[in-house]
Formats: structure tokens, C-alpha cells, sequence
């Protein structure tokens, strides 16, 4: 996905209060340890809800489409 940086890069959301890293893979993401098909898998991991993880992540905005 073009939205996406280079395998290897650490992405950072801060969540009430939290930084949350998480480390671009060339077919998954790393965070806190544990690997996530997709972004929004990690994004329900820090939050406990539905989220589209370019969204939260601020990857994407709202109403755009790559």
C-alpha cells in the first residue's frame, strides 16, 4: 500500500497519555512484541475499539483514497 512507509519503520500514535511504536514489516506489523496482519488490528490492540488503522495511525485522512 503507497500509504504505507518502508519496511523497518517505526510508526508512533500516542493514546491517553501512551506512546505506542510499532515497527513496519514487509507483510505485518510488530507491536509490543506480537505481529498484526494489519494496522487496524493494532490499532483495536491499543484501544479496545474498531478502528481503520491508516486513521489512527494518521496515515490517511478521512474521505481519501490511495
Amino acid at each position: 500500500d503507497p500509504r504505507l512507509p518502508p519496511a523497518g519503520t517505526v510508526i508512533e500514535r500516542a493514546h491517553a497519555g501512551v506512546a505506542h511504536p510499532v515497527t513496519v514489516g514487509d507483510d505485518d506489523f510488530e507491536y509490543q512484541g506480537e505481529r498484526y496482519a494489519s494496522l487496524s488490528q493494532v490499532a483495536r490492540a491499543i484501544t479496545g475499539t474498531p478502528w481503520n488503522g491508516f486513521l489512527f495511525f494518521r496515515l490517511s485522512k478521512r474521505g481519501v483514497r490511495a
